[in-house]
């Protein structure tokens, strides 16, 4: 016999409210971290991105605009605000801007507030898309989501800044959330170009 090399992928699908949701999962250390989300689009091949679309102003950004790009002052996303300043898009919705499997939903406190992590797989790639600083979540870990659904609404990290959405865009799926601001980008794509090129 091989090494002990059983790798025992429990998945468990059921149906809930806002789509699909793993149960269970179990994956053997010395596994390949990819193979879960290998494993997950295979099995739920309708999840799988098409195209990328912005996650707010309902697919063009309407409405919105990009109050600090992606590495102006080192910022590792794009702070998209409504244009009426303030709070005034405090509540409003923020939508996944592609098909694919949320592994993280929840408040995490501090600078970040309330995190959505969304993990798509495109055109062969693993790419996660980070939603920061949300008022509400309406997804939990384990569901599937279709682009354009209802995720989350724009907040203010529990009060710490204006209303405004955080948005990353990592090629490098397995980071930490990490800082928001950094020298080195790497594992970071610009969101901005990213959702118009793809």
């Amino acid at each position: 016999m091989n090494k002990i090399l059983v790798l025992i992928i429990v998945l468990t699908l059921i149906s809930c409210k806002n789509g699909n949701q793993i149960s269970s999962v179990t994956i053997d250390k010395n596994q390949d971290p990819y193979q879960i989300y290998i494993s997950l689009f295979k099995e739920n091949p309708e999840f799988v991105a098409s195209n990328f679309d912005y996650p707010i102003g309902k697919s063009n950004a309407e409405g919105y605009y990009n109050a600090q790009k992606f590495r102006k002052n080192n910022h590792l996303g794009d702070d998209w605000n409504g244009i009426g300043g303030g709070n005034t898009d405090l509540g409003d919705p923020i939508y996944a801007i592609a098909n694919g499997y949320v592994s993280f939903a929840k408040d995490i406190k501090g600078g970040w507030g309330n995190v959505i992590r969304v993990i798509h797989q495109y055109k062969g790639k693993y790419y996660e898309s980070i939603y920061a600083h949300c008022d509400s979540i309406a997804v939990k870990k384990g569901d599937f989501v279709k682009k354009g659904a209802l995720i989350a609404t724009i907040g203010t990290a529990n009060g710490i800044y204006l209303a405004h959405l955080h948005l990353e865009i990592r090629n490098d799926i397995f980071m930490d959330i990490g800082g928001g601001y950094a020298n080195d980008s790497s594992g970071y794509l610009d969101p901005t170009e990213f959702i118009k090129n793809n």
